[in-house]
């Protein structure tokens, strides 16, 4: 091998300058661009609170907060509060002074669920005794205007008992399975039964007017047995339709019928409701209205309990009223001689009340003796025996209650409901009709057999 190994590196080539000379001068401006286009962009802007907390003292910001307040910015002012809880020199009296000024304020804001909570952070906060009386008030306040009564029924009480009974509402009522259903849920279950009870009337009324709607609508349920049925109806239910889910009912061809027939009646009467809702405004000046035009309709008619004496014969009839008369017990004549065997034992004692009309408990349509037991005074013995369809009758009014005009306050709901029946009726006619021809219906009258006269109420008729 003569020839020898070349360690030597190949020769670099000339570059050409003014091509390196324009990609320096290129980077150069793009590095100014991006350093002035940085340079110029604006920082993220700070937050209210870190704001607020990076340029005030402690005192500015409940000054702040003061002044926000006096605005009525009680949000705004409720938000400054949070950032003067975020300090750290706050005590534990001050932390729940401050959150109690913060559920205030959400409550003036009309966040009253927002509000509960930060009364209750005050009183964990620290439990003063200066505030107690005040955030019991607060929050029965922020409950009824939520309209949740049966939260508030078990609120009152916690705060109300002698005892720190914690969980009022914990007593389990049922249980399904594992589950367990406490008083609690079951005043929940009722609340929210009444809820869709008032959905289709919610539309047309206040919230105060809904809350007392379902105040008195959640007076039926106080008695344990009124409760129990509830549940029982509730359990029923709830057992049925975990055994339709179990057997797989919901994919079956007739449930999927029924559900779309369900859903079809839902969505329909809420398009229906958002209209009514959208076109009937009632005021009170149209319930006073209406109800000053309508007295007639909104009377208790008098009633009476009586008692009675039931003999086969006018004589001995007559006999029995003149003894009467002369000062003997009527009950004590009744159990004697009376021939109505349900009722002589406790003194000839009808319970059922008699009320305008011909029908009287326990002796039958009699007109005129209905007339007279309601034009008598009470206690007294009707003057003369009275000849019905059993026998003879003699008559002691009892009690007698008279006809009484009811007032406004009393049927207001009553009177709502009316007025808006009233006034739906023309509303829901002109949707379906507009409803109508929108979507081109044309109803083929004479294909139904029915005359041409008997057109359909909305729609062409062909």
């Amino acid at each position: 091998m003569g020839g020898k190994l070349d360690f030597s590196l190949p020769e670099k080539k000339q570059s050409n300058a003014a091509a390196n000379w324009i990609t320096i001068v290129l980077l150069l401006i793009l590095t100014a661009l991006a350093a002035a286009n940085l340079a110029l962009r604006p920082k993220e802007p700070a937050t209210t609170n870190e704001a607020a907390g990076s340029s005030l003292s402690s005192e500015q910001v409940k000054q702040l907060a003061g002044k926000l307040a006096q605005r009525n910015l009680h949000v705004r002012a409720a938000e400054v509060w949070q950032d003067y809880l975020s300090r750290g020199e706050l005590t534990d009296a001050d932390r729940a002074r401050t959150m109690f000024q913060i559920g205030m304020l959400l409550e003036k804001a009309g966040l009253c669920d927002q509000a509960i909570e930060y009364y209750y952070r005050s009183e964990m906060a620290a439990g003063l005794q200066e505030l107690k009386p005040q955030i019991n008030a607060h929050v029965k306040e922020c409950f009824e205007k939520l309209g949740k009564f049966s939260a508030l029924r078990y609120e009152l009480m916690d705060r109300t008992s002698f005892e720190a009974v914690a969980g009022a509402g914990a007593k389990i009522v049922a249980e399904v399975g594992p589950e367990k259903i406490t008083e609690a849920d079951l005043d929940a279950m009722i609340e929210s039964n009444i809820e869709n009870q008032l959905e289709p009337m919610a539309a047309f009324m206040s919230a105060e007017q809904v809350n007392e709607q379902k105040k008195r609508m959640l007076e039926q349920y106080k008695t344990p047995q009124a409760k129990q049925q509830f549940l029982q109806v509730w359990l029923a239910q709830e057992v049925l339709y975990r055994q339709a889910l179990q057997e797989g009912l919901t994919e079956k061809p007739e449930a999927k019928k029924l559900i779309d027939q369900l859903t079809r009646g839902a969505l329909s009467q809420l398009v229906m409701n958002n209209e009514l809702a959208s076109k009937i405004h009632i005021t009170e000046t149209d319930i006073q209205t209406y109800y000053a035009a309508n007295k007639n309709k909104f009377v208790d008619l008098s009633r009476a309990t009586i008692s009675h004496i039931l003999l086969d014969d006018e004589q001995k009839a007559k006999e029995l009223q003149g003894r009467i008369k002369e000062g003997e017990d009527f009950a004590e004549l009744a159990k004697e001689f009376s021939k109505d065997a349900d009722t002589k034992e406790n003194g000839g004692r009808i319970e059922t009340e008699v009320q305008e009309g011909s029908y009287i408990p326990g002796i039958g349509t009699e007109v005129e003796l209905n007339k007279r037991i309601l034009a008598a005074e009470a206690p007294k013995v009707l003057d003369e025996p009275f000849k019905t369809e059993k026998g003879w009758e003699i008559v002691k009014v009892e009690t007698l209650v008279p006809e009484r005009q009811k007032q406004l306050d009393e049927v207001r709901q009553q009177v709502m409901s009316m007025l808006t029946n009233q006034k739906s009726q023309d509303v829901q006619r002109y949707l379906i009709e507009q409803l109508m021809d929108k979507h081109n219906v044309i109803v083929h009258t004479s294909a139904l057999g029915g005359a041409e006269s008997e057109q359909a109420p909305a729609g062409p008729v062909k």
